[in-house]
């Protein structure tokens, strides 16, 4: 499913908003060249680590099951946010919810469990339109 079919939908059906457990789990690492300073990139470098010449993480995702230093509020609740959503980085645009069928991520399902969170429901995946003569 892609990213813009989640944030076009209300934000009750969002799952994200009301749980941030990927965010305080993996290492959030990607290309440097997506960090603010000369490089083009939009994430704020002073909220990353370098972890090697090319590579960097999001400042508390080091080693993973850290909280990301951009994470705010309580881990499934309601006032979870990401403080600089619109410049995350790439990891954090790509994992969805749900997969391309519908059925929910096993990983968000897994993580979403160990914060006490109900499970995901599949969702439905419009079907592609066809064309007539």
């Amino acid at each position: 499913m892609t990213e813009d079919r989640i944030l076009n939908t209300a934000p009750s059906d969002n799952p994200c908003t009301t749980c941030g457990a990927c965010c305080a789990h993996f290492r959030v690492s990607f290309y440097c060249g997506e960090l603010t300073g000369g490089s083009g990139g939009i994430v704020p470098a002073e909220l990353a680590s370098q972890l090697n010449p090319v590579m960097a993480c999001m400042k508390g995702t080091e080693t993973g099951n850290g909280r990301c230093i951009a994470l705010r509020g309580t881990l499934g609740s309601p006032d979870i946010r990401c403080s600089i959503y619109p410049q995350r980085p790439s990891p954090c645009r790509a994992f969805n919810s749900w997969l391309d069928d519908g059925q929910p991520n096993p990983d968000c399902q897994r993580l979403r469990a160990g914060i006490g969170l109900p499970p995901l429901t599949p969702r439905t995946v419009a079907e592609p339109q066809l064309l007539s003569d």
